[in-house]
């Protein structure tokens, strides 16, 4: 029995996407005898280079069920059957993610068409599920869409199936996942840790720190390191001795505290950072027609930047997302090139978001908006977050737009008062990677409160 399976997903980090839609047909060798199908909430935002090649936006999925409401279903299909999809590798990864922020153990055996394909017909010059099928006269509705790609593999699948007449090449590309074995030496080290957020180190014999990381689950990320196959990974583990780790409370503080870890240890296994970890800006100027206009540019010389991204990439998705959200003219956030059918920005004619004409202050007055709330210039803030035990909260201080340090408090302790909380502030150097760590952050993750003062 086989389960074909597609789901399409957020995008974003590895590891770090959710499944926003999901497709299985359980298919006996000649039909389908089961199938399931639904939009799913990720609970986080879909990158914008994914809205637009799968359709699929966040205002679809605020009343789709979320993963853990249709995890048991998943569960009844799979049952038994053995995993096919085009490019199964991603489809499993995404399932197996999913399962696991449930606390469930996800595995099933695999199999991939795009394997299959390239080994019975190793003539086709490309093995895109859109140009295989085309190559080959499958029909395909609805591409970039679970159901509409899961249909057109279970084709592409009952053809493969007919043309490996002995059924040899199916059955030796069958892929099992194997429990992977932890040396005796290292499994002690994993018990020293926790399942907590925070940062973890690595110590050779000498007790020199050769790694550092963070992590959302300190135990969890240990134990993926040491059953790794990778070569750095192999070479941490013949090295390590010893490890210790630093509760956090949450990601934020995590990611600032191995920034500043980094930079000063220098661990060998660390990638060196730079001076600064960004590269580009955001940045505002008011056009020959009294219209704020919003571009991303290198950052260079030029520090009167709005807010930083670590590419230009990152930048376009963020402007992609305000002209969305804000119905901001496209032309005047530097997405579309301005031609002369768009004489008096932003009218009908005006390519991208902008939908109708509108006098200019309450258009400008849109755009200030997303200026403020991303800009630290002149900010005095503190941002309130989980603290390391439940009885306590995080603080990081921003003062100046200078982001002054971080420390923990207790629920009792009113975080109101600027001048008590500096003196339980851990400080923090290199304002300029902090304030990018932090304003990166606030951009995609939501915090429990953040005071003004």
């Amino acid at each position: 029995m086989y389960a074909i399976v597609d789901v399409e997903t957020t995008g974003g980090k590895f590891n770090e996407e959710g499944i926003t839609e999901i497709a299985i047909y359980k298919f006996d060798g000649h039909e389908i005898v089961d199938q399931f199908a639904s939009l799913v909430n990720p609970e986080k935002e879909i990158q914008p280079f994914v809205v637009k090649l799968t359709g699929i936006n966040n205002k679809m999925l605020v009343r789709a069920p979320k993963f853990y409401e249709v995890a048991k279903r998943v569960i009844e299909i799979m049952d038994g059957a053995v995993l096919v999809a085009h490019n199964a590798n991603f489809d499993y990864r995404m399932l197996r993610i999913e399962f696991e922020r449930l606390g469930y153990e996800f595995q099933t055996q695999t199999l991939c068409t795009v394997e299959l394909a390239q080994k019975l017909m190793p003539e086709e010059d490309s093995y895109s599920l859109g140009k295989l099928t085309r190559s080959l006269g499958i029909p395909i509705t609805d591409r970039h869409r679970a159901t509409g790609d899961a249909l057109a593999t279970v084709k592409l699948f009952k053809m493969l199936m007919a043309k490996d007449t002995d059924k040899t090449i199916i059955s030796t590309s069958l892929k099992s996942e194997t429990r992977k074995k932890v040396e005796p030496n290292l499994k002690k080290l994993i018990e020293k840790s926790e399942s907590t957020t925070g940062v973890y180190y690595f110590y050779n014999q000498d007790n020199e720190l050769i790694y550092l990381g963070k992590s959302k689950n300190i135990k969890k990320r240990i134990t993926q390191l040491f059953t790794s196959s990778q070569p750095k990974q192999k070479k941490i583990k013949k090295l390590v001795t010893d490890i210790s780790f630093e509760k956090t409370g949450n990601e934020l503080i995590a990611l600032l505290k191995e920034n500043v870890e980094i930079k000063k240890n220098k661990p060998k296994f660390n990638k060196p950072l730079k001076r600064k970890n960004f590269s580009h800006g955001l940045y505002s100027f008011i056009d020959d027609h009294g219209y704020i206009n919003l571009t991303v540019k290198n950052i260079g010389k030029d520090m009167g930047y709005i807010t930083s991204f670590s590419s230009l990439k990152s930048g376009k998705n963020f402007l992609e997302k305000m002209a969305s959200e804000h119905q901001l003219c496209k032309k005047l956030v530097g997405l579309e090139k301005t031609d002369s059918s768009c004489e008096n920005y932003p009218i009908e004619k005006c390519l991208g978001a902008c939908i109708r004409k509108e006098d200019k202050e309450s258009y400008n007055n849109r755009v200030q908006e997303i200026i403020d709330q991303n800009s630290f210039v002149n900010k005095n803030i503190i941002i309130v977050d989980n603290g390391r035990e439940a009885t306590e909260r995080s603080a990081i201080m921003i003062e100046d737009g200078i982001v002054l340090g971080y420390g923990f408090v207790d629920l009792q302790f009113q975080v109101t008062h600027p001048q008590v909380l500096k003196k339980v502030i851990t400080p923090l150097s290199n304002n300029l990677d902090s304030r990018h760590i932090v304003q990166s952050y606030l951009r995609h993750k939501k915090v429990k409160r953040i005071i003004e003062y």
